[in-house]
């Protein structure tokens, strides 16, 4: 149990560590998306940086390198696939955000633990996808979507899971995680400075200004 339990975790780690807005930003715009924005190697960074479909490729990349992290961990303990899925997608969260073939500066994993929520219960992936795209485009701030959705993860976690603490225990110490990443967005929204994000690199240029 032990061993499937540190392989779960290198697994996602290491799979976690691809980070999509990097290695599009090199391959595709022969840049580091790090040296652009705000300096993160985030989805928000590359959309305001680039924009275009090349968005879409990181989206994939990064929600789809969590999905393939969980799932090779429940093929390794497919007797606990919640707790397989848990300790593979947090671990492929930490991989994202210090990853091993970067420097250790990634991005805040946001979309790992979108794609955790999926993996763990699609219910709950809806109802903490549909709070963030609410907020979003109510708001124009993905740093507070961000912050609601993986609160939402945690409670709807809690409850579905109230008699597993270790499943929505890893869940809330994700969105904590997340959270403190966004220290700096949460300052700004206090104080009226937060960046409003759209879809286009135009629009995002002169919300910039």
């Amino acid at each position: 149990m032990v061993w499937k339990i540190l392989a779960c975790i290198a697994i996602g780690y290491l799979i976690g560590g691809v980070n999509g807005a990097i290695l599009i930003s090199r391959l595709k715009m022969h840049e580091d998306v790090r040296e652009k924005g705000s300096g993160n190697a985030g989805l928000t960074n590359f959309l305001r940086s680039y924009g275009g479909w090349a968005t879409l490729l990181v989206v994939l990349i990064d929600f789809g390198k969590t999905i393939l992290a969980c799932w090779l961990a429940t093929l390794l303990l497919p007797e606990d696939k919640p707790l397989a899925t848990m300790i593979a997608g947090a671990a492929t969260q930490i991989g994202h955000i210090f990853p091993v073939y970067f420097g250790f500066h990634g991005g805040k994993g946001v979309l790992c633990s979108a794609a955790v929520a999926l993996m763990l219960d699609w219910k709950i992936f809806l109802i903490a996808i549909s709070v963030f795209i609410l907020i979003f485009f109510l708001t124009r701030f993905v740093s507070l979507g961000s912050i609601l959705g993986v609160i939402a993860f945690s409670v709807l976690a809690v409850i579905f899971y109230f008699d597993r603490p270790l499943i929505w225990g890893l869940v809330v110490l994700m969105a904590l995680i997340v959270i403190v990443l966004h220290r700096a967005n949460i300052s700004r929204l206090l104080h009226g400075k937060e960046r409003k994000t759209y879809f286009h690199k135009y629009k995002n240029e002169r919300a910039g200004n």
